[in-house]
């Protein structure tokens, strides 16, 4: 830690310099001393290191990124009341003022939606405004719905920061319906299948983990030929909405003790494919909550434990056979205590 504090002191001392000269560089003689009037702000510059030590060049930006620094230049700085960005009020170090220049770590909290646009500082002489804009985090992809949309299809995808949001299917652009900050309405366009789908905001581009076409279920069991409980009495419920981790519903299973389910499915080619993959949560918090899948007529058991939290399992198909077609899906409770409920969602492939 005391290297850590080291170095954070030496690049600060090392940002003043740096600001003292190219203050002094860029100002004539009649400019040299105090300006008494009202602050101007006339750039905002990323400040910081290369991987070489050495420091980045103070170029000016209209765009600049929460948990960063900047230098905002200018005139009339001394005597510096206040920061705002986008009417953030952003916290600064007063040692870190000159008459010309501020070093000013732009904060995670700054709202980056719905906002002014400005930056503004304000001084005992009166307040400086300056157009700018505050980037939003890189998009997070949650999940989509229908994973298994077709052409013209109205597709959902959940996430967060989506401001200004650029869908693409593959390498296609996709028609945004509607949009909020978490959630992006859009339209399949033609040729979406086996593709990810991508949204994209000023700040970066962030991509779904699995592909068009590529569910067994997503809401709806998808080409189902039919499903059925081992025993009469247990639950088999493909529209449980209380909890869920993708779309609008899961799959809800109340097992006895060493109960079952099996599933079939029209056949489909899955030669493009190296695994299936599925969303699990155990209701109960035993550690030894199991769950076995079945494939190739019970030519294959995997089981697999199961945490009281949605986890991803994927079982590669070379463990299974390397399957050409999938048309049968088997699950048996496995934990040994008695039986468990146990929810699904999200089921489907992986591609190669």
């Amino acid at each position: 830690m005391k290297n850590i504090k080291i170095v954070s002191l030496t690049a600060c001392m090392a940002w003043m310099l740096s600001l003292m000269l190219f203050s002094s560089c860029s100002n004539d003689d009649s400019a040299s001393s105090s300006y008494g009037g009202a602050p101007v702000i006339e750039s905002v510059m990323p400040s910081g290191y290369n991987l070489d030590g050495s420091l980045k060049p103070l170029t000016p930006t209209t765009l600049v990124d929460p948990k960063n620094y900047y230098v905002i230049h200018g005139k009339g700085f001394l005597g510096t009341t206040k920061v705002y960005f986008n009417d953030f009020d952003t916290y600064f170090k007063p040692v870190f003022v000159t008459d010309t220049d501020i070093i000013v770590l732009v904060d995670e909290k700054t709202p980056y939606a719905n906002a002014s646009n400005q930056l503004k500082v304000v001084t005992t002489s009166g307040t400086a405004v300056f157009d700018l804009t505050v980037a939003p985090p890189i998009p997070t992809f949650k999940w989509f719905n229908s994973i298994n949309a077709a052409e013209g299809d109205v597709v959902t995808i959940n996430g967060d920061y989506f401001l200004n949001p650029i869908v693409k299917v593959g390498t296609q652009n996709a028609t945004v319906i509607s949009s909020t900050l978490t959630e992006v309405k859009f339209k399949m366009p033609a040729n979406g299948l086996d593709k990810y789908v991508s949204v994209a905001n000023i700040s970066g581009v962030t991509s779904s983990t699995v592909a068009v076409g590529s569910a067994l279920y997503d809401d709806v069991m998808q080409g189902d030929a039919g499903h059925w409980m081992w025993n009469g009495s247990d639950v088999f419920d493909t529209n449980y909405k209380t909890d869920k981790t993708q779309g609008d519903s899961s799959i809800r299973f109340v097992f006895a003790g060493w109960g079952g389910a099996d599933m079939k499915f029209n056949s489909r080619d899955v030669s493009k494919y190296k695994a299936f993959r599925v969303k699990v949560r155990s209701i109960s918090a035993n550690t030894d909550a199991k769950i076995t899948f079945v494939f190739g007529g019970w030519a294959y058991q995997i089981q697999k434990s199961i945490a009281s939290t949605w986890t991803t399992i994927e079982i590669p198909f070379s463990a299974i056979g390397n399957p050409t077609t999938f048309d049968q899906l088997t699950l048996q409770e496995s934990g040994n205590f008695g039986g468990n409920t146990i929810l699904m969602d999200d089921m489907g492939f992986v591609l190669k």
